[in-house]
């Protein structure tokens, strides 16, 4: 097997430095600019820690592959944290920012592809779909946990580590659930009959865009969506009226 590359690309490292940097810009807030610098802070942090989480996500998936059998996914440089190797610039960026901005909604937006039939059992392949959930989970409860730590920080960098912890969950739901095309579905695609694979394989270019449209579009599963997602949120220790702050200066057109 080939060697586990452990080169970080400086692509990532560049989006982490915009992250940190947004950070600092809302802790710089002061209460007389504090409407404008806090406001921008919190935006660039969020933005740019939905794009780093979208790079564990899909590392997630290949780190599982290498050590379930898929070794060709170091060739592919999955391993690297490099945004380019997972990300179509137009499926995988420009449209899951614009949902998320418009609909509140952090779509998985990166792909690998891996060679499942490399994968060593069934088993194998439902751990690789649910690594990058666990991703997000594991990232959202690390920043709930961040913030009950440190009480102290500045309110809008506390606002908005909150608000990319409430993404993380429903960047976890929303992955989980069992529709083809999503990670819940590959979970546990291994397991089902040949004739529920085969269905799943023809419903699955436009199966997660009905869900999309359903959540984006019918006020009532939008609103029992976003309501189970928060209590999940609280049940994982998130601060509710912190969460709300960070999404309000996240998407501050809105109160205009």
């Amino acid at each position: 097997m080939p060697s586990l590359t452990r080169r970080i690309s400086p692509w990532f490292l560049l989006i982490l430095g915009i992250t940190l940097l947004g950070g600092v810009l809302a802790a710089a807030a002061v209460p007389t600019r504090s409407g404008v610098l806090a406001t921008s802070g919190i935006f660039v942090m969020v933005l740019g820690g939905w794009v780093v989480s979208l790079c564990l996500h899909e590392y997630g998936h290949a780190v599982t592959a290498y050590r379930g059998g898929d070794t060709s996914v170091a060739a592919k440089g999955y391993l690297t944290l490099d945004v380019r190797r997972y990300a179509d610039p137009g499926l995988s960026l420009v449209l899951p920012l614009i949902i998320l901005l418009i609909g509140g909604l952090p779509l998985p937006g990166g792909a690998v592809w891996i060679n499942q039939w490399a994968l060593r059992s069934r088993a194998r392949r439902s751990a690789v779909s649910l690594a990058g959930p666990a991703a997000n989970l594991a990232l959202g409860i690390v920043l709930i946990i961040t913030v009950a730590a440190f009480p102290g920080m500045p309110l809008p960098v506390a606002a908005g580590l909150s608000a990319l912890a409430y993404f993380q969950i429903i960047a976890f739901v929303l992955n989980m659930l069992p529709v083809p095309g999503l990670d819940g579905w590959g979970a546990l695609e291994p397991y089902l009959s040949a004739p529920a694979r085969r269905l799943g394989e023809r419903v699955r270019p436009w199966a997660p865009f009905v869900l999309l449209a359903l959540l984006l579009f019918v006020p009532g599963v939008s609103a029992l969506f976003f309501a189970a997602t928060q209590l999940l949120f609280g049940a994982a220790g998130g601060d509710q009226e912190l969460f709300r702050l960070g999404y309000s200066a996240m998407f501050f057109w809105r109160n205009l």
